[in-house]
Parts: C-alpha cells; sequence; structure tokens
C-alpha cells in the first residue's frame, strides 16, 4: 500500500502516519512552541559563541589605536560586548538545556505511548509473525531515535548552520574575497561530508547487523548452555561463535578503515582551511586591507568553524542511523489493522449464549481452507466438547470464535448477533478462554488472578484461588498472594500456572467459557478436584471444551468429532460409541486417556 493512502486502522489506534518524517512531526506536533522556543535559544547560543572573534576585533583595533588614556576605559565597549557575548552564550545553553529537560523525555513518553497503543490493536496472526521482545525492543528504539533525531537537528545542524552563516557573513564585512573563499570552503566540506556518510551507511549497517547476529548467538550459547554441558559441547560451542566473531571482526575493520579514510579528509580540510585563511588574510594585512583586529577575527573564525565541522561526517552518519531507525519501527509496527471494529460496531451483552456458526468459510491463506461451509449451532447452557486429531479445525474454531481471524464468507452469531459487528473488546469480556499453555504477567500472583476482574477484592481472589486449587502453593510461598510469578510465570511449574489461569477465569466469569486442555497439566487426583469445580462454576454458562484426553469430556452434554475441517459426529459420549464410527475409533485409540496425534 503507497504511504500517501490511509491504512486501515481500529478507530482507537493514533492516527499514526507511515511516513518517517511524517511520524517524526506527527510526533511534534504537541511540542511545536517548545520546538520554536528551543531553535531560538540554540540561535542565540551559537550566534552569541561565534560573535566572540568579532569582539576580539573590536578588542584588537582598540589596543592598535590605544593612546596615553586609561586601558580599560577606552576598551570599554569591547570588554563589555566580550562580556555580554559569554554571558548570553551561558543563558542561551542553559535555557536550551532545561526545555530540553521538560520535552524530551514527554517526547519520549508520548511517542512509546502512541506505538504501544497502535500494536495492542494488531491481529493474533502480527503477533505470531514477530517475536514479542523485538517488537518492544522496536518501539523502545524508534521513541529514542526520534528524540536523537529531533535533537540533532536542533542541536547539531542548526547550530552549525548559524555558525556557518553569521561567520561568512561577518568575514564578507571584512573582504569580499575572504568570505567567498570560506562560503566555498563550507559548500565543498558540507557535501563531501554528506556523500561520505551517504556512502558510509552501508558499512555501518552491515556492522550494526553482524553486531546484532552475534548478540543472538552469545544469547542463544548461553540459553542452551545446559545442553553444551551435557553434551560435552563446550569446545564445540567456543569455535561455533568464535566463526561468527570473526565475521564481526571483518565487519568491523572494514567499517572503521572507510571512517579512517574520512578522517583524513576532514584533517586535510580543516589544515587547508586554516592555512588558507591565515595566508589570505595576512596578504589582505599587508596589503593594507584589513586591519589587525580583521586578521585576528578572521583566524578565530576559522578555527570556531573547523571545531563545528570536524564532526560532522559522523553527525551525519548518527543521524542517517536514527532515522533509519525510526523507519524500521515505523514499518515493522505502523501497518494496517486486519481486524478492526465495523463502523458504529456496538457492545454485545451475552444473555443466553447460543452459537452459531452459520455457513463459515475460512483459510489461514487461500491454499489453505480450514472450514468449508461449516454450521453448527450450541444451545444455550449446552457444554460442548471438541475433539480430533491435531490439524482437524478445533483450535481455528476456538479462535474464530474469539475473532482472531477474519472470515472468507459466512456468520458467528452469538445470541443471534454477528460477532463481526459487535466490538472485540466486548466479546473478549463475555466469552473466557482458559488455555493449554497459559501466560502470566511478570506481576504479583494477587494481581495476575485478580486480571480477570480488575476491582475485585482480596477476598474474591482467595476465593477464585481455591476453586483453583491454587491457594495450597500460594500459601506456602513466602510473599504469598504478592509472590512475583516471573517472566510468563517461569517461576511456577506447568500445573501451578494452569490453576493460576484457571483462577484468573473463574473470578472473570464470563457467559461464555472456553476450555483448550485446561486441566492437561495437573496431576489425576487435582484434576478431578478442579474439574468438580469447573463444573460447579459453570452453572448455566455455554461451554466448549477442546480436549485431547477424551476422559475430561465423556459426561460433557455434547461432542462434536472433526475430521479434516468438518463436523463428522456429533451426540453425547453414549450416541457416539453406540455408532462406532469416527469418535469410537478415537476412544478406543486412546493410550492413557490421550488421543495420538493422527490416525
Amino acid at each position: 500500500m503507497s504511504k500517501s493512502q490511509p491504512i486501515q486502522r481500529a478507530a482507537a489506534a493514533p492516527d499514526l502516519p507511515s511516513g518517517t518524517i511524517k511520524f517524526i512531526l506527527y510526533c511534534l506536533k504537541c511540542f511545536r512552541g517548545l520546538m520554536i522556543l528551543m531553535l531560538i535559544l540554540e540561535t542565540g547560543q551559537a550566534a552569541s559563541n561565534i560573535m566572540v572573534p568579532y569582539a576580539v576585533k573590536a578588542l584588537m583595533d582598540g589596543v592598535a589605536q590605544l593612546a596615553d588614556g586609561p586601558v580599560l576605559e577606552t576598551l570599554r565597549n569591547p570588554l563589555q560586548l566580550l562580556a555580554g557575548l559569554a554571558l548570553a552564550e551561558i543563558l542561551f545553553s542553559r535555557a536550551s538545556g532545561a526545555v530540553l529537560i521538560i520535552m524530551g523525555p514527554r517526547l519520549r513518553q508520548q511517542t512509546t505511548r502512541n506505538l504501544y497503543t497502535y500494536l495492542q490493536y494488531h491481529s493474533v496472526r502480527y503477533f505470531g509473525d514477530h517475536f514479542a521482545g523485538g517488537l518492544a525492543h522496536r518501539i523502545s528504539e524508534t521513541a529514542m531515535s526520534v528524540n536523537h533525531t529531533v535533537w540533532a537537528v536542533v542541536a547539531d545542524f542548526w547550530p552549525i548552520a548559524i555558525t556557518f552563516a553569521v561567520s561568512i557573513t561577518l568575514l564578507l564585512g571584512v573582504n569580499q574575497g575572504l568570505g567567498l573563499f570560506v562560503a566555498g570552503w563550507v559548500f565543498i566540506y558540507v557535501l563531501c561530508s554528506y556523500l561520505m556518510a551517504t556512502r558510509c551507511q552501508p558499512y555501518a549497517k552491515n556492522y550494526a547487523a553482524t553486531r546484532s547476529l552475534v548478540n543472538g548467538k552469545i544469547v542463544d550459547a548461553v540459553t542452551n548452555i545446559l545442553n553444551a554441558k551435557l553434551f560435552a559441547r563446550l569446545d564445540y560451542e567456543r569455535d561455533y561463535l568464535n566463526k561468527f566473531l570473526e565475521v564481526e571482526l571483518q565487519t568491523g575493520r572494514r567499517t572503521f578503515w572507510f571512517m579512517e579514510r574520512v578522517r583524513w579528509f576532514q584533517f586535510i580540510a580543516a589544515a587547508a582551511l586554516k592555512l588558507g585563511t591565515i595566508y589570505y588574510a595576512l596578504t589582505l594585512w599587508d596589503g593594507g586591507l584589513i586591519t589587525v583586529g580583521d586578521f585576528t577575527m578572521s583566524v578565530g573564525l576559522a578555527l570556531l568553524i573547523i571545531n563545528d565541522a570536524r564532526n560532522l561526517t559522523r553527525r551525519f552518519l548518527e543521524f542517517f542511523e536514527y532515522v533509519g531507525n525510526v523507519a524500521n519501527g515505523v514499518d515493522t509496527i505502523i501497518r494496517p489493522h486486519e481486524i478492526i471494529d465495523a463502523p458504529n460496531a456496538q457492545d454485545l451483552y451475552v444473555k443466553t449464549g447460543r452459537v452459531e456458526f452459520r455457513n463459515v468459510t475460512f483459510g489461514y491463506d487461500q491454499s489453505q481452507t480450514v472450514f468449508e461451509g461449516l454450521n453448527v449451532v450450541i444451545e444455550p447452557g449446552q457444554r460442548v466438547g471438541l475433539v480430533g486429531f491435531s490439524g482437524s479445525g478445533k483450535s481455528t474454531f476456538v479462535s474464530l470464535m474469539l475473532r482472531n481471524f477474519e472470515l472468507q464468507r459466512g456468520q458467528i452469531l452469538i445470541d443471534g448477533i454477528d460477532i463481526a459487528s459487535v466490538t472485540q473488546n466486548s466479546l473478549h469480556e463475555q466469552v473466557s478462554l482458559i488455555p493449554q499453555d497459559p501466560s502470566l504477567f511478570h506481576r504479583s500472583l494477587k494481581e495476575n488472578i485478580g486480571y480477570g476482574k480488575i476491582d475485585a477484592s482480596d477476598l474474591e481472589i482467595a476465593a477464585a484461588a481455591r476453586m483453583a486449587h491454587a491457594d495450597d502453593f500460594i500459601e506456602t510461598m513466602s510473599e504469598g498472594y504478592e509472590a512475583l510469578v516471573g517472566e510468563r510465570g517461569v517461576k511456577l511449574s506447568g500445573g501451578q500456572r494452569q490453576r493460576i489461569a484457571i483462577a484468573r477465569v473463574m473470578l472473570k466469569d464470563a457467559p461464555i467459557l472456553i476450555l483448550d486442555e485446561a486441566t492437561s497439566s495437573l496431576d489425576s487426583v487435582t484434576e478431578k478436584t478442579i474439574q468438580e469445580n469447573l463444573d460447579r462454576a459453570m452453572g448455566k454458562k455455554t461451554v466448549i471444551a477442546v480436549a485431547h484426553r477424551l476422559s475430561t469430556i465423556a459426561h460433557l452434554d455434547r461432542i462434536l468429532v472433526f475430521d479434516n475441517g468438518q463436523i463428522v459426529e456429533d451426540g453425547t459420549h453414549e450416541e457416539l460409541l453406540t455408532l462406532q464410527g469416527n469418535y469410537y475409533r478415537l476412544w478406543s485409540m486412546q493410550a492413557g486417556g490421550f488421543l495420538p496425534d493422527q490416525a
């Protein structure tokens, strides 16, 4: 899609532009006043600094014409100008620093918030295609790079431009030829610095990518250090890593040698300006065309120009890197939202819990059709089990109910209302899911359970934990409900994580409940007890349970047997066994209560 065309986005998502420069300007939209103030302050600082040689010129001319009168009295005006410029530079620079402190963190905060808000509305498919850590890093890197890009323009390029402009103006006032000589040098130097920075950019980009690759290899090696020990492969891992380190070494050398050539240019160019200005000014002074003060100012301005220009190529490189980081972030995150709420979508309020798939056709891509004209009705309060081999369509059935993907054709209705016509937020409030592999926040047990009901009291949270049989292990922890669970709940066992997930859903108490192997990580005794509590919690809810362990759903009201995206059998456990069809074969093939992966 062209970046000039509007992209499909959720109504609640910020209207972030998909172009790099437009995105940066969008981020600065709320800071126009502060940006103008910073430009004024940086102009004042740069002008105060570059005007110092002019004050020195006035001093030198005053000294050259000094009579027998008091020195300080005679040179009062030049001295006052010099003191005023020094004071102005201090005030302008520190005022600019204060504005930066006020604006910088807020700009980064706002950029991060906007990117995260936009990211929230991407689809399940999008998150399946991107690493969570990579997305988090991209948000942080983009927000930081927006700041750096702005500061590069405001605090680097703008003051340098002021320095060059004021210097050339002053030198033109001394002698037109001298001013044009310095102006020509500045033009050629800036142009060459820009061109060399663009040539160096692929080297720098390749070196950064190589460093990232090596870091990834180190992380992978450290993560799997136990495997290396168990297989006695420590030497092998060192040799394996060294191959990538050698590539990084060679890439780094190529980059640094190019940078060394750039430095040769910078030093030669600086020497040319310094010697050229001094020689030209000496020639003019010798011919009586300029004063000794003009000569001193010319040399001083040349030195200041050299000081500002010397790192211009590096600044260009950093600027390109920052803009490149912003571009990567924009390209990664600011993409069309695959699934958005319909215009004027209403909130869903489930009263009975009737679920209907009406002529549903769906495939993850055009070459992979999962359902073709699927029709099924789940009556209010019915408890239905879904069984079948892996890939038969059970998980897709659940995902479509949650509107994780869009249908190609057909409708999914809850209480007669098409879920595509309601807000996704209200749909997810009315449907609870206990996944097979639950993910927890790196927060306290209390916060993770209370996530099902944000305003839940401590008593409600404890009651939900008891029903999920999580209270027994929580009470053995030194910090109890305040204990942190680690990233994705890594500090807990699989069974403990599953019990916390069950407690969270029990607290949510939504009218439709989906169980995806909700007790698969539990021992049989705990599973039986929790299953009884789940049965009580189900009450009159509509329940859909995906199971590989058929014994966990045998008591349900109804069982749907999936095969290649079709419901081939539908009935109670006893009815399906009597048929001696697919379900009967699945039941007979169970080993330890589980289905095999395939027939």
